[in-house]
């Protein structure tokens, strides 16, 4: 039977998951959300027993239900391929009595890999069952690592161009040089003068400018998303929390069905979500604990019930979770209003018209599953530095805040179930964060100095993504204001 894809803000007709991931966003400017979450049919010493690629296809099966098992297999067998480093695709690492996550071992060294290895085949093959005959255009906002990932997904796709708009001063040295030394005629990197709500902002309203649209028909192109809002990036991220989890019951870390906790660092909310929609699959999850860094929107949320992204926005060491509107919480507050699309579109209208809103009590409640918390600056340097004094592990920013906001947890609780802390970024990503937070003496060396010197008290080879931009020719030196968005793409696509 079909799992349709609905839109958070209407009733508008339901469609399939190779439809909702070829819009990438529905009409009303909502979000596609399942109809249902389906239910993991096999057991979980089944699923122990399987590579990830065997995992990644009893999970994606379940929602992209119009591919046929020879398709999905072909997507999942061209993602999970060489392009990762090891060959669990998502390694465990015990340290500190907690399992780190490694999400870290695809070409791009983030976590946003695990999905944007996938989507392009998701949307080639969803393109040719729907007998699209357009050229695809994927527009993307990043905050630093999703724009890296995607334009390598992409990048000499046939039928695709992708275009990705970025911070210019609100991600790192080595993220920016990864996205503008991207090869590939069919990619396009822009820098902008806001921040990452300002370039989500911007593309959202390129997605429901209409008059834009029918431009871009007229010349052969149809928009499509590599943001998380786009559900073909959400399904491939539930893959590695049910692997996760039959990792450890497999090694004999835990038993069957004993519930753990994950902690995830987060800004957009789709990897804590992809959690989420885990644990409602019947993954054993006790606590879902998110963690924001001091741009903490989603603390406030769980904390008071209110979201208010009225408030100063924080450059931080934790660049991919500066954010202040988390595009997926939408999903999230659709489902605790009971699949209410009116319910959930007046909120969204009162955070586009003042920034804030308030949830009831009774969908308060339902949000017993999360715990928020957030990491300061200091405290997530402290983390690094003492998880490296105590272990030798050396992890980045993002992960350091998940791993501060797991400390305050255990204080505040006491709660002993195991855990996973998931690791959504190389250190060798934001290397002079991670080795001042170790010795400040260190911030006198240069970039790479600073990668050579990682490499050697981590006693880990530098990734192939930072070697090969060591040298890397610039190829994109692409400028806007927010407001001239729409411009640089007609400019990009010759219309």
């Amino acid at each position: 039977m079909d799992l349709f894809y609905r839109s958070t803000r209407s009733d508008c007709k339901p469609v399939k998951a190779s439809e909702a991931i070829l819009k990438g966003l529905p009409e009303d400017g909502g979000l596609f959300v399942p109809e249902y979450i389906p239910m993991l049919d096999k057991t979980l010493n089944e699923l122990s027993q399987m590579t990830y690629q065997q995992v990644a296809y009893e999970v994606m099966k379940l929602f992209f239900t119009d591919f046929n098992k020879e398709q999905l297999m072909s997507c999942i067998e061209k993602a999970y391929d060489n392009k990762f480093d090891v060959e669990e695709i998502a390694p465990l690492v015990e340290a500190n009595d907690a399992f780190y996550l490694e999400l870290f071992h695809g070409s791009t060294i983030a976590f946003k890999d695990m999905a944007l290895s996938i989507l392009p085949h998701l949307m080639t093959t969803s393109a040719k069952m729907n007998h699209v005959d357009k050229e695809i255009v994927i527009l993307t906002a990043t905050s630093g690592d999703t724009g890296k990932a995607a334009l390598a997904g992409f990048a000499s796709v046939e039928g695709c161009k992708i275009i990705v708009f970025y911070p210019k001063n609100g991600v790192s040295m080595i993220q920016e040089k990864q996205m503008i030394t991207q090869k590939g005629d069919n990619t396009f990197v822009v820098g902008i003068s806001g921040n990452f709500d300002d370039a989500q902002t911007g593309v959202k309203h390129i997605f429901n400018d209409k008059q834009m649209e029918e431009e871009l028909n007229k010349h052969g192109y149809q928009f499509s998303s590599a943001n998380s809002i786009n559900i073909g990036r959400l399904v491939p991220q539930i893959v590695y929390y049910v692997y996760s989890y039959v990792q450890l019951l497999k090694e004999e870390k835990i038993t069957d069905k004993e519930a753990i906790n994950f902690v995830v660092p987060t800004g957009n909310f789709g990897n804590i979500l992809a959690a989420y929609f885990a644990k409602n699959m019947g993954l054993p999850i006790h606590k879902l604990i998110c963690a924001s860094n001091d741009n903490k929107v989603l603390y406030d949320f769980f904390d008071t019930g209110i979201y208010n992204k009225n408030r100063e926005f924080i450059l931080t060491s934790s660049p991919s979770m500066d954010i202040l509107i988390s595009s997926n919480l939408e999903r999230l507050v659709y489902r605790i209003a009971n699949g209410n699309p009116e319910k959930n579109k007046a909120f969204m209208d009162a955070l586009n018209h003042s920034g804030t809103y308030t949830i009831d009590s009774e969908m308060a409640d339902q949000l017993h599953d999360f715990y928020g918390n957030y990491a300061t600056e200091e405290e997530t340097a402290a983390y690094i530095k003492n998880l490296f004094d105590q272990t030798g592990y050396v992890v980045d920013t993002h992960t350091a805040v998940a791993g501060a906001v797991y400390e305050k947890y255990k204080a505040s609780t006491n709660d002993t179930h195991k855990t996973v802390i998931v690791s959504t970024a190389s250190p060798y990503k934001f290397a002079r964060s991670v080795m001042t937070a170790i010795n400040q003496e260190y911030d006198k060396l240069g970039e790479f100095e600073l990668i050579d010197e990682l490499s050697a008290i981590s006693n880990v080879v530098v990734p192939e993504a930072i070697e090969e931009i060591r040298h890397a020719d610039i190829l994109h030196q692409n400028f806007c204001e927010t407001e001239k968005m729409p411009t640089v793409v007609k400019d990009f696509l010759g219309i």
